[in-house]
């Protein structure tokens, strides 16, 4: 059974509710581990509020940000050079408000016309050339392989092989289930040919939609139930007995979930929580 301290809420949950609200939310939950984002409207992470005042904010209602997410399309050559001063400002956020970590997310376009070895290579670059400011600051770099068939890196094999390629030790990979149901690894890699140990999150969501696998979009990840098509609960329980520990966080994207009000939406939460702890 998952112990309760290792759930985290992703702010991706409920992006209309204000920060205070949102740390609460996850309070009231009995849950102490929060995620914060980059690309919910208006582009602020911590709502405009100064950082020194989000982080009271954080530690008076009780919980801890364990990531920012993201910064997108990061091994993508030719947008490097946006994406290095993206990093360094959510970089310098992270240390004010004592986040441990920053997701990493692919370019994920159907224009991207490079081979996959090309990819595979910008992705190495891109951990290697970047590692020195995750280093000095002390954070953590979270690989996040996207499973969509347009995405640059949708393995989460792959992943771990450019972590270690890079030869650096500030990287860990996020293992999402919604994104490795999609993509081409299977339960069966997990274990003989990618080591648990790369995990540093875990994310979780579910899809119900009586839909083609390949037609699943991010507008179709719910929260995990009885009714999930992706094998959710059954992936984390894999996870975990090969020896996984860490978090496992809530990121359902779609609007169903996102327009409940706060009761309805702690309650379905509750119940996802059950389920995933059954």
């Amino acid at each position: 059974m998952i112990e309760m301290r290792r759930f985290a809420l992703n702010r991706i949950t409920c992006p209309s509710l204000g920060l205070e609200d949102f740390f609460r939310l996850a309070v009231e939950l009995g849950l102490s581990k929060v995620e914060l984002r980059n690309d919910l409207p208006g582009g602020q992470v911590v709502d405009g509020l100064a950082p020194s005042r989000a982080a009271a904010l954080a530690k008076a209602c009780g919980v801890s940000v364990i990531t920012i997410n993201a910064l997108q399309k990061f091994n993508l050559k030719s947008a490097r050079a946006k994406a290095t001063e993206e990093l360094k400002r959510l970089l310098d956020l992270a240390q004010e408000i004592s986040c441990p970590a920053i997701i990493l997310c692919p370019n994920n376009d159907t224009a991207d016309t490079r081979d996959a070895k090309t990819k595979v290579a910008e992705t190495v670059d891109a951990l290697k050339a970047f590692a020195p400011l995750f280093t000095e600051r002390g954070i953590l770099g979270c690989v996040e392989p996207l499973g969509f068939h347009e995405s640059s890196l949708a393995s989460i094999i792959v992943a771990a092989e450019t972590i270690r390629s890079s030869g650096q030790g500030c990287y860990k990979a996020v293992y999402d289930t919604f994104h490795h149901y999609l993509g081409p690894d299977t339960e069966h890699d997990i274990g003989p040919h990618y080591q648990v140990s790369t995990t540093g999150l875990i994310h979780v969501s579910g899809v119900e939609a009586d839909i083609p696998k390949e037609s699943y979009r991010d507008a179709h990840r719910v929260l995990p139930g009885p009714k999930d098509r992706t094998f959710c609960r059954e992936q984390i329980a894999h996870h975990d007995r090969l020896g996984y520990t860490g978090d496992v966080s809530f990121e359902p994207f779609a609007a169903e979930v996102q327009k409940m009000g706060k009761g309805e939406l702690a309650a379905a939460l509750k119940a996802s929580i059950a389920y995933l702890r059954g």
